[in-house]
Parts: C-alpha cells; structure tokens; sequence
C-alpha cells in the first residue's frame, strides 16, 4: 500500500492522515468503545494456530452442509406455502393435474416444476441435510474413539448431541412440510407414537395437532419449527461449539514436537481460512452434484397425502431407520392395567431407546472420567487401539445401530433377497442382542493384539523380509528400527493404572467415608477400571527401550556382515 492513499506530506512537514482515514478510525474508536471489538478479537488472534489432519475435516463437513441447508433453505422459503387449505392443481404436471391437494403440496410442485432452479434446490436441500446429520455422526465417533472429548472439551461434547439431536428433528419437520402421501404416513406414524404415551399422550397429539389428525395446523407449525425454532437453536448452538474450539485449542494427534501444552499447525489466516475456504466450495459443489444428479424425494410421484392410503415400501430417511427398526422387529408386548393399556412395543422402540441412547452417549465422558479417575486436560488425541475397552463400546453401539437400520428395510429385504419376512425378524431379534456383545468383544480383543504388535514394532523394529542364512544352515528374517518419528507416536501415551479401593477400613481400624455405599461404588469403579485397563499392553520403560535400541544396532550390524560376507554377498560367488 502506498503511503499516498492513506496521508499526505511535502516532505518537510509530518504526514497528516487523509479525510477518509480519519473518518474510518472514528468509525472504528466509536464501536470499539461501545462493543470492545478489540479486546474481543485480540484473545480470537487471526494467527491462532489450528493442527491439519484429515479427519479433522469431518466436522467441516457438517458445519458447511449446515450453510449449504441456510442458503437452499432461504431459497426455499420465498416460494413455499405452509398451509393445510384444500385447493385444485393446475399446475405443469400433468398426471397430478386437477387433484385436490393442500397448498403445501401445490406449492412443492410448484417449486419443483415452474421455478427456475427450484427442483436443483429442493434436491440440493435435502441432501445437505443427509449430508449434515451424516457427518456430525460420524464427527462425533471420531471424537469419541481418539479421546477428544475429555478434560476439559465435556461441554462441547453435550454440545454435538444435542445438535445430533436437534438435526434428526429438524430433519423429520422438514421433509413432512410437502404433505405428500410418504410424509403424511411419517406425520401419522408420530400421531401413533405421541398417543402410546400413557396419560398424556392423546393431549399431546391435540396440542400438537390442533385437534383430530391430521387437523389442519400441523404444517403451518411444522413450518414455524424449520424456519425458525430449532435452526436458531442450532445456530447458537455452533457457535458456541465454535467459540469453545478456539477457547480450548483444537487437539492434535501425537508427533515429534507436539505435547500437551501446545498445538502444531498453520495459521488461522490466512493458510486455514484459505483451505476451509475451498472445501466449502468442494462440499457445495458436491451437494450441487448430487442434487442434479440424484433424485430424492419424488413427491409428484407418491401424490397428496390421503389418511385412507399408504405407500407399500416406505422408508423414513436414513437417519430415522433405526428407531422404524426397532419397532418392525420388537415382539408384541402389551400391559393391561387399570383399564389403561401399555403399549411396550410402541414405547421402548420409540419413546424409549433413542433418549436413552442419547443419555447414554452423552454420558459416556464423564463415566470414562469417575472409572479413570483422571482429572489433567487433554490435548493430544489417543489412537482408538490405545484404549480397547472405549473402541469396544463404539463398536457395540454401532453394532446396535447398524442392525436397527437393517431392521428398518425387513421388507425390502425380504422382497430383493426373496426370504421370509418372518426369518428376517426373528434372526434380527437374537441379533440385535448377541451381535453388540460379539462386537466388544471382538474390537477389544483387535485393539490389544494392535497393541502388542506396536510393542514388538519398538522393541524388534520391523520385517524387513531379508532372509539370511547362519553359518550352520539356518535361515532368519532380520527386523531393522522403526524411525524416530513413528516411535515418538507409537510411546506418547500414558501408562494405565488399575483403580483398587482402598477397603473399608485403613491401617488404624477407621472406617473409610461414605460407609457401604461408598464402598459398592468403589468396587463398581475397581471392577470398571479392570475391565478398561486389566488387559491392555503398557508401552514399553525406558529401559526396555534403550536395551531393544541396543539389542536392533547388533542385529543392524550383524545383518550388513552376512549380506557383505557369506552366501548372501551381492554378485557371483565364487562357484559360478
């Protein structure tokens, strides 16, 4: 910049700023003075670091699916028409031509067929929904297994349930807006789900549906909830997950450099921003792709939504197949009582489990935290094969999820694969309850024979597939050290302890605090440490290190004779 554009002088005389310049400092003083923007920006530095790793881009992905949901979303809001009022279509489809429909419908055909661009989006927005729920899921498994959700990032862990929460929700009021004959079995099916609740369910279908259902409020509050409700939520709600990842520092994996108490990485400006610049054009690009290319949620092909109809094969979106799941395979369990009846098999699959699961994911942290004890911050990310028993409890809950999912296509299943719908359920009941357990059990298993692998990597180095033969005939595969880089990765963890109580009483005969209560939570907290901790392979000591360093410089030395000397030398022998 020149000096000229900003002031002006002769030479002689000091540089007086221009008019403009003085202008724009005032500006800036006045809000500065009213706002603190700049003791506001200066803890939020633009060369705040941020580490670079390819799965950090998960959460990337779900943040710009959100914008890409905003943009699509806005678009969306001019032309659609939230109201329930019956009215004749006449629009530029001709098979629907002169049904009988709800304006929401007639507006979503209109949107589809007669506004420029307006199926480009409509396809754009419901894939960077799928996109957004898929990604904060698979997020947030990448946080859990690498142990990023401990001291002192908790909070943002309560934070990406409930977005996961709050998206499958917004998710389900958004394509139940078009009023068609696949999103009216959904409404109908939530109407069901509500009026199982005993003693309050049949209000909350009334105060939700403004009467009978299907009534004719449920889209105009559907639509108040999409727009405006949980979107605002999930604003603030990233933003303060955000705010949180700037305040704590972004975690880093384990490298020569990295501890701690730093972070390794490029600049937030201008090399991050640039980078997550242009995989937000990437995502949208790819959202574009698939919304021009794929088709997804055909609503002229299902039609308006008649109470009377059901379409043979619905499926909700993915991310609700689970809970569907659940209820296609759960037995028929009824309670009568009191005159009232308790319809298990409607309130565990859909009242039940998925709070539950959500309780639990979001209290996995701090259990992982009362078993362990430890109460340091964390910075540095564990490999998944570094804490078994936490990788197994994943597995089994995906395990759990996957075949729930399944679950969810029995039919489908059932007609692709010409079986017996009633096999797949019954396979599919023992299976949702064996198939967690097998998954622990097995990912454990896995995570410590990893384990003992990389011990034997740093003790014996690694095969170097050079087979060479003894003085007396023998052959051996010789191993060669493993560089300093990937042993510094494969020691930076700590070494487990196994909690033991202390008893109930110490060395003078004084009982321990708490009495027998405390002392059953003390043995639960033993028996969870052993579990977690009993069978994993402690990294090697720092004297098992220096001697397996000396033990590979021999085998180094003894591998260069035999190939410079022997059988083994390079070229003819002496024989030829």
């Amino acid at each position: 910049m020149k000096t000229a554009d900003v002031a002006s002088t002769n030479g002689t005389e000091p540089a007086t700023p221009k008019r403009s310049a003085k202008a724009a400092g005032a500006v800036a003083t006045w809000a500065d003075e009213r706002l603190g923007l700049a003791k506001a920006t200066k803890g939020m530095s633009l060369r705040k670091v941020f580490p670079d790793h390819w799965s950090f881009m998960l959460g990337e992905i779900a943040l710009w699916s959100f914008v890409v949901l905003l943009l699509t979303g806005v678009f969306l809001t001019l032309f659609f028409d939230p109201s329930m009022a019956e009215v004749q279509y006449n629009g530029s489809y001709d098979p629907l031509r002169g049904v009988h429909m709800s304006r929401a419908m007639a507006s979503t055909l209109e949107i589809s067929f007669d506004v420029r661009g307006g199926l480009l989006m409509r396809q754009m927005h419901h894939w960077a929904a799928m996109i957004f729920i898929a990604a904060m899921m698979i997020h947030l498994m990448r946080v859990f297994l690498t142990g990023a959700f401990r001291k002192p990032r908790e909070v943002n862990w309560l934070i990406g349930c409930l977005l996961l929460l709050l998206g499958t929700i917004e998710g389900f009021t958004g394509y139940s807006l078009p009023d068609d004959l696949l999103s009216g079995t959904g409404v109908r099916a939530a109407d069901g789900f509500m009026k199982a609740s005993p003693v309050i369910g049949t209000y909350m279908s009334f105060f939700l549906f403004g009467g009978e259902f299907p009534g004719d409020q449920i889209i105009p509050r559907f639509y108040a909830i999409h727009i405006l409700l949980i979107p605002g939520i999930l604003l603030a709600l990233i933003t303060a997950h955000l705010i949180l990842v700037v305040y704590h520092k972004h975690t880093h994996w384990p490298g020569p450099g990295k501890t701690e108490d730093n972070v390794v990485g490029p600049p937030l400006m201008p090399i991050y921003m640039a980078k997550a610049g242009g995989f937000f054009f990437i995502v949208f690009g790819m959202t574009a792709l698939l919304g021009g290319l794929f088709t997804l949620n055909p609503v002229w092909k299902f039609g308006p939504y008649d109470p009377s109809k059901v379409t043979a094969g619905s499926q909700p979106d993915w991310y609700m197949g689970w809970p569907d799941g659940l209820l296609r395979i759960i037995p028929p369990w009824e309670t009568h009582i009191w005159g009232v009846t308790l319809s298990w098999n409607i309130m565990l699959p859909i009242l039940i489990a998925p709070p539950l699961l959500l309780m639990v994911l979001m209290a996995l942290p701090f259990i992982e935290a009362w078993v362990t004890g430890d109460k340091r911050e964390h910075h540095l990310l564990q490999r998944p094969r570094n804490a078994p028993t936490r990788t197994a409890v994943m597995a089994a809950l995906v395990t759990f999820y996957g075949l729930a999912w399944a679950a969810g296509g029995n039919d489908i299943i059932a007609i692709k694969m010409h079986l017996s719908i009633n096999q797949i359920t019954y396979f599919l009941r023992a299976a949702i309850i064996i198939g967690p357990i097998l998954a622990f059990i097995i990912a454990r298993r896995w995570c410590i024979s990893l384990q003992r692998h990389d011990q034997e990597k740093l003790l014996h180095g690694y095969e170097t597939g050079v087979i060479v033969r003894s003085p007396d005939g023998g052959y051996a595969e010789k191993h060669l050290p493993i560089d300093e880089t990937k042993a510094y990765v494969l020691t930076a963890r700590d070494r487990e302890e196994v909690y033991s109580p202390n008893g109930s009483a110490d060395g003078t005969g004084v009982a321990a605090p708490g009495g027998k209560r405390a002392e059953v939570t003390r043995k639960i907290r033993a028996k969870l440490s052993a579990l977690m901790f009993a069978d994993n392979v402690q990294k090697p000591t720092a004297e098992e290190l220096h001697e397996a360093q000396h033990h590979s410089e021999h085998e180094l030395h003894e591998l260069e004779h035999h190939i410079a000397t022997g059988p083994n030398k390079h070229g003819p022998s002496s024989d030829h």
